[in-house]
């Protein structure tokens, strides 16, 4: 009795790290590794053909070995089961998956959107002189620099539309059209003495009456 307890406590360290204790990592061993391909594989297909019949499920199960062999099982026909996977698989990425994706993507760039126009806002703000007592001395020389360079770039601005305006006027009055160059280029009406001018037209007979109708000159 005794050495047969000695020996149950010997082997049952050993039963507690058989099943279950194994550590998942690759084989080494070829032959080992072949070995334990065969007996899992084996065990897969049988679960998979039980839970094909006990619960009247489609399975569809495909194992390709390190060598490439082509080993399957299914209830119906792989085939059948792939293409019912892909038309699952597409219409819940666009009924479900997308419209989720597409609302989260619409949220985050709303919250973007809204905190981008609150900053502005704030700069506006600042800018006007407002909401400027939680501001440090640092961000308050940033927002006189920034004031500065609007204000320099405003006065170059208007400078330019000045100088551009006079420009203007100057080449409007160099045109030969302009009313200030009218009394250079027209000369002055010429001067005619009222007592030598004749009208010619008052001594020009009417062409409209015939000659026979005129009046006889009289001699008085």
């Amino acid at each position: 009795m005794d050495f047969q307890s000695d020996l149950t406590r010997e082997i049952s360290p050993q039963r507690k790290l058989g099943r279950g204790k194994i550590e998942i990592k690759r084989i080494e061993n070829t032959t080992n590794r072949q070995v334990t391909f065969c007996k899992r594989r084996n065990g897969l297909l049988k679960k998979a053909y039980e839970l094909s019949v006990l619960c009247d499920a489609e399975v569809a199960l495909v194992v390709f070995s390190n060598r490439g062999r082509l080993y399957e099982y299914a209830n119906n026909s792989v085939k059948a089961t792939i293409e019912r996977y892909k038309k699952a698989c597409s219409d819940s990425s666009n009924t479900g998956s997308v419209s989720e994706a597409n609302a989260q993507y619409y949220q985050q760039e709303a919250s973007k959107l809204r905190a981008q126009i609150g900053n502005l806002m704030n700069q506006n703000r600042n800018m006007m002189g407002e909401a400027l007592a939680g501001m440090k001395l640092k961000e308050l020389k940033n927002l006189e620099q920034r004031i500065e360079k609007g204000i320099s770039k405003i006065r170059s601005k208007k400078i330019a539309e000045t100088e551009r305006a006079q420009h203007q006027h100057q080449q409007m009055n160099l045109m030969p059209g302009s009313s200030s160059n009218y009394h250079e280029l027209v000369p002055p009406p010429q001067q005619f003495d009222t007592r030598n001018y004749l009208q010619v037209n008052g001594l020009q007979t009417n062409n409209h009456y015939p000659r026979q109708d005129q009046p006889p000159i009289q001699l008085v």
